[in-house]
């Protein structure tokens, strides 16, 4: 199987226009690697299984972990106020810096608006200085009454790794997790990952102008790493190591309006699903022009993590997952949402109007007897970001379905109420509303 997936591998990123990729599983107590294509397109250096790729937001569970390791010690527990431990610590709302906990941070519950891609320098002080700005965040959504995607909060709580370990998150995350698990290609900085073969992203074909996110981003996404010390990090979870009680961070949290994106439901850091009766325990990542997946079945002890530099990148790591899960385990990875095989009758102008979120503004407008969405980036990564509009198509009464021009595949939209009424769009796992 190895051998096979390693050849299939180099036909994967072939027919997704992907330059580089690696993969490593774990099956049956067997750790397999592969890679192929390469780092750089203009440079030519070839993959490997040991090469570095940014494994974007699957950072995020490894700040979880910290957090979890933290309250086994007794130093926090979930539902303490953030405030309690950071007490300079303000958003907008006086009220969410208050009470907004832990559990919110970590189960994207805040509704402190989340895409705040902020520089505030590579010294050692940056997560502080992040966390300072904070206080000009508004709320993208009432406390606790929704789930929508936060780095912020993630970040915040990279921040309360190091006032209660007295260490930067990055020194934090060396002892609490790199080392103790004896992982020796996983860096954060990049005059570390320079040390070894390291991916460049890109977008259509070409190196992107800027290699990494700024230090600030650390715990929400500026892990480097290969895909088998991100396995071994996920067996560690699976089979102990780390933490007393790994599977409580399985446990489901939040449902997610969307259920059609990433998984029905959040828990402590992990994305949480089940395909076909099997539960799957996973999380993605995005930066600059790089992505990684990380799969996780519990039942038949298969890990994977996959991690590319461009492209079609989902559309590859669907393909790529339906085909590993299917020849390890015999499990079938549901197919992506599409449109149905007969149109469905929506009252489509309701959705009609302009939803924005710091860093996104999402217009949704009719047209030809049905609805447009065009997505603009208004944020620190606006010049890395096209603007870009694609038609919708209705799954059901609130869901939609459109593909992006030259991606093969389908993103998903759901249109919902809060309690009180007030009207949302989630999209991206993100929950974006409606201002006119």
């Amino acid at each position: 199987m190895a051998g096979a997936m390693g050849d299939r591998l180099g036909e994967l990123i072939s027919e997704y226009d992907v330059p580089g990729a690696a993969l490593a599983y774990l099956h049956q107590g067997e750790l397999h690697e592969s890679a192929a294509g390469v780092l750089n397109t203009r440079t030519g250096a070839k993959a490997s299984p040991d090469s570095l790729f940014q494994i974007g937001s699957v950072t995020k569970v490894w700040t979880a972990t910290q957090i979890m390791l933290l309250a086994e010690q007794g130093l926090l527990t979930l539902d303490t106020p953030v405030a309690e431990l950071l007490p300079e610590f303000r958003v907008a709302d006086p009220e969410v810096t208050r009470t907004v906990t832990v559990r919110h941070l970590l189960t994207h519950t805040s509704g402190i608006d989340g895409d705040l891609f902020l520089d505030t320098g590579r010294g050692d002080d940056c997560v502080e200085r992040y966390v300072e700005a904070c206080a000009e965040l508004a709320q993208n959504h009432p406390l606790g009454v929704t789930q929508s995607y936060c780095n912020s909060g993630f970040i915040i709580a990279g921040r309360l790794v190091e006032r209660l370990t007295g260490k930067v998150w990055d020194q934090a995350l060396r002892e609490q997790i790199i080392e103790p698990l004896g992982l020796t290609h996983t860096w954060t900085l990049p005059e570390d990952v320079l040390r070894f073969g390291a991916a460049v992203g890109h977008v259509d074909g070409e190196p992107v102008p800027a290699w990494g996110l700024m230090r600030s981003c650390g715990p929400a996404g500026l892990i480097n790493a290969r895909p088998a010390d991100v396995v071994a990090f996920a067996r560690a979870h699976l089979e102990g190591g780390l933490l007393k009680d790994p599977r409580a961070m399985w446990e489901p949290q939040v449902e997610l309006p969307n259920p059609h994106t990433l998984g029905r439901h959040w828990g402590l850091g992990w994305i949480l699903d089940e395909w076909h009766g099997h539960r799957v325990v996973s999380h993605g990542g995005n930066t600059i022009g790089q992505s990684a997946m990380l799969w996780m079945l519990p039942d038949t002890g298969t890990i994977a993590c996959a991690v590319v530099n461009g492209g079609h990148s989902a559309a590859f790591m669907h393909a790529l997952s339906t085909e590993l899960f299917r020849d390890l385990d015999g499990v079938a990875v549901p197919p992506v949402l599409g449109p149905p095989e007969q149109p469905v009758e929506v009252d489509e102008s309701r959705f009609a109007g302009v939803y924005e979120r710091v860093g996104a503004r999402i217009t949704v407008a009719e047209r030809d007897g049905g609805l447009s969405l065009s997505m603009e980036s208004t944020g620190a990564l606006k010049v890395l970001d096209e603007p870009v509009t694609f038609d919708l198509t209705a799954v059901d009464e609130v869901t939609f379905v459109g593909r992006m021009p030259g991606d093969p595949q389908w993103l998903s939209a759901v249109f919902y109420e809060l309690a009180d009424g007030s009207p949302y769009v989630h999209l991206g796992a993100r929950a974006t509303p409606k201002i006119s």
